[in-house]
């Protein structure tokens, strides 16, 4: 048996729709500018550049489904934090160099996912050509709605929306990602070892924005449970 120097820390997871049992996550890959709109409304031409990635620590997950009543904290070092509605992908098994033919065979299941961002840090850092990742990786930044099992849940269309206080403020269609889900999922799996645990942000459409505290987020993907937020206190 092992023995560690430190207690070992708990294994971040999130809810399975439906049962007791929790996913537990390894990585959090997330896709950028995958709806075009959403690549326009930031400035850039989603017609010339190919897919890129980030990540998130595992532990940025929090559970966030309506039964939750999550509260996220206003997160220090920013004044301008925004919300980004997005299809997440949880890998069940793993694979190198995967086929997009044959990508949804590695899907546990799906989830509607938030990737919080500190704009006002991504744009700093974007300006002195540094990394981004307190921007994107910061505690809590990635609520999830629980995961529903694959079954025959189709991801190449269907709603996505969210909403801030009641007032749509994102909708587009699944149909609308440049990349889709199998394609996301191939392209990661030629740059490293998908593994069980893995999940994958698939990108955001447009209409993104700030929010501030006491604000409530409402999002959903048309087949999914939907995710609920509460902006709470600053840290």
């Amino acid at each position: 048996m092992t023995e560690f120097v430190i207690d070992v820390p708990e294994t971040p997871s999130v809810a399975v729709a439906g049962t007791d049992s929790r996913f537990p996550v390894r990585r959090i890959f997330c896709v950028g500018r995958n709806y075009a709109a959403h690549a326009r409304e930031m400035g850039n031409d989603p017609d010339r550049e190919p897919p890129f990635f980030f990540t998130k620590p595992a532990d940025a997950v929090v559970d966030a489904g309506r039964s939750e009543n999550a509260v996220i904290p206003y997160p220090p070092e920013t004044e301008d934090l925004h919300y980004e509605v997005e299809l997440t992908v949880a890998i069940g098994k793993g694979g190198r160099n995967i086929a997009p033919d044959r990508a949804l065979d590695h899907v546990f299941g799906y989830a509607v996912g938030l990737d919080l961002t500190r704009r006002d840090l991504q744009a700093a850092a974007k300006k002195m050509g540094r990394p981004w990742d307190c921007a994107k990786g910061f505690d809590r930044s990635a609520p999830l709605a629980p995961i529903q099992p694959a079954g025959g849940y189709d991801p190449a269309r269907g709603r996505i929306w969210l909403s801030v206080d009641g007032e749509t403020k994102q909708e587009a269609d699944l149909a609308d990602l440049i990349w889709p889900v199998r394609d996301v999922i191939a392209i990661v799996s030629q740059s490293m070892e998908l593994q069980p645990g893995d999940l994958i942000m698939t990108g955001t459409p447009a209409g993104v924005g700030a929010v501030v505290a006491g604000q409530r987020l409402e999002g959903g993907v048309d087949g999914l449970e939907e995710i609920v937020i509460t902006i709470g206190d600053r840290e």
